[in-house]
This record gives C-alpha cells, sequence and structure tokens, in this order.
C-alpha cells in the first residue's frame, strides 16, 4: 500500500509542509548569490520600450464579481511596492522579493487564484494578473527571464484579450516566482499603476536598445481529442532591427498544447479544427 503525503493528512499537516517550502526558499535565495533590485526611484527614465494595459475587472462565467473587485485592491498594494523600482545591470527583479508576502494585516484581500488546474480563492488572490503584465514588457526587451511558471490550462475564454494566448505566468508566494535579469548595459525601470479600470505599466530604460520586439501568435485554433478540448497555438518574438526595420531573427517562445477547462459551448465554432 503507497504511503500517503504528509500534506495529504489534513489542512494542518498542509500549512506544516506549505510554511516548509516557503522556509526553503528563502534559505536558497541567501545563498544562491543572486543580487535582487532593491532601489526605487520617483523620477521616471527617459526612455520606454514597452508600455501596456490590461482591463482589471473582466466579467468571468461562474467567477464572484466580489473576487475580481477584491484583486483591484491587492493589485493596487502590488503597485506601491513595483512602481519606480529600478534594476541595474545584473540585478535580477524578484516578484516575490519586491512585493513580499500577501496578508490580510497588509491589506490584501480574498480574490480568485489558480490552483491544481482549477479555481479557487485566497488572500492575495489575482496577483497574477501584475506578473503577466510585467512578463509582456519583459517578453518586448533584450532582459533575460530566469524564473517562469506558465499556466498549463485554458481557464477561461477570451474576453478583450490583447496579447497572444499562453503568455503569462503563475506566481504562488514564494515558491512560484517570476524573474528576470537585466542583462544589459544600462538601467531600466518598471512602472505600474491603476487608472480608469485598467492596469497600466511601463518599462523603461536610460537609452533606445538597438533592437525592437513583436510577438506573433500563429496557427490558433481548438481542437479535439478524445472527449476533451485543446487549445493550440504557436507563439514567436520576432527581433527587428530599430535602424533597417528588418526582422533579425524569429524565436519560437511557447508552444501552446492547453486543455480548455470552461464550457466547450463558449469555444468560437469556426475556430474548431480536427486533430
Amino acid at each position: 500500500m503507497s504511503r500517503r503525503l504528509f500534506c495529504s493528512l489534513g489542512p494542518t499537516c498542509y500549512r506544516i509542509s506549505l510554511e516548509k517550502e516557503i522556509f526553503k526558499r528563502k534559505i536558497k535565495n541567501l545563498f544562491d548569490g543572486c543580487k535582487f533590485a532593491k532601489e526605487r526611484r520617483d523620477t521616471a527614465l527617459g526612455n520606454i520600450v514597452k508600455s501596456h494595459s490590461s482591463v482589471l475587472v473582466r466579467r468571468l462565467n461562474g467567477v464572484d464579481i466580489r473576487l475580481q473587485e477584491n484583486k483591484v485592491t491587492n493589485i493596487e498594494l502590488a503597485c506601491k511596492k513595483i512602481n519606480g523600482l529600478i534594476i541595474h545591470p545584473g540585478e535580477t527583479f524578484s516578484y516575490w522579493e519586491t512585493c513580499g508576502r500577501p496578508t490580510k494585516r497588509k491589506g490584501y484581500k480574498e480574490g480568485l487564484m489558480i490552483c491544481h488546474s482549477g479555481m479557487s480563492s485566497g488572500i492575495g488572490g489575482g496577483l497574477c494578473q501584475m506578473g503577466n503584465m510585467i512578463h509582456w514588457l519583459v517578453l518586448n526587451s533584450p532582459l533575460t527571464v530566469t524564473e517562469l511558471h506558465h499556466h498549463s490550462d485554458a481557464l477561461f475564454p477570451d474576453e478583450r484579450r490583447r496579447v497572444p494566448f499562453g503568455t503569462g505566468t503563475s506566481i504562488c508566494y514564494n515558491r512560484v516566482d517570476y524573474r528576470f535579469q537585466n542583462t544589459t548595459d544600462q538601467d531600466v525601470q518598471l512602472l505600474v499603476w491603476c487608472e480608469n479600470g485598467d492596469l497600466c505599466g511601463e518599462l523603461r530604460s536610460e537609452r533606445e536598445f538597438p533592437e525592437r520586439y513583436r510577438l506573433v501568435e500563429e496557427d490558433h485554433h481548438f481542437q479535439q481529442e478524445g472527449d476533451k478540448f485543446y487549445r493550440v497555438s504557436k507563439v514567436y518574438r520576432l527581433v527587428i532591427d530599430r535602424a533597417s526595420g528588418e526582422t533579425i531573427r524569429k524565436e519560437l517562445i511557447l508552444d501552446n498544447h492547453s486543455e480548455v477547462m470552461y464550457d466547450y459551448s463558449l469555444i468560437p465554432a469556426e475556430q474548431i479544427r480536427d486533430a
């Protein structure tokens, strides 16, 4: 007979296991030699590398709107920690080293969370949207992603989606982090704020980089495999020489094959193909 995991013996055992993993990550952070970005400035660097905005409150089928509204509070608190952060050459941005642990005492509320390929709720829920924002800015730059955890499933239908599917990231304090390193020769800066119902973000630098970037999604469709549907596509990053406008290279950054976890009736019929 197989032995049950300690974390599966009940809520208390799960909590003990969770705290053990959080402590292990803290110790690892102390000794892995990574230099985390700490400096924040009130003044913005002069060059905008990339800007973006995303809707904060979405009407998601079957999701309590209260969780979406609470998410706004959570993201506003995260903005206060991140906005103005300078990442010097050689430094690493860590979401959780910057924001710290989201707790009720700090003002965080219960929001929507994604756990084990499903939806739940918890204190600090909804902060993935901030991770998605930062990752999108970084994808449009020469910065180097050093830790990334993709959502493995298609959990919601599109609603005013403006970026290729699958280009987001999961975060969960502090074991599941989002990190990037400034591998360039100049300072970069993150600006994030909430305005008119949107989360807004900018990645800034001291001067223009010689290349610009564009992400494209190709061969997007849904396909049925057995009794399940999957969302399929490939996402490429085009690296473009700023002076000539010519594409220097085309990089495959994501090969999506994600199980659809929402009502199949919401899949557009014209986007379904045979496997």
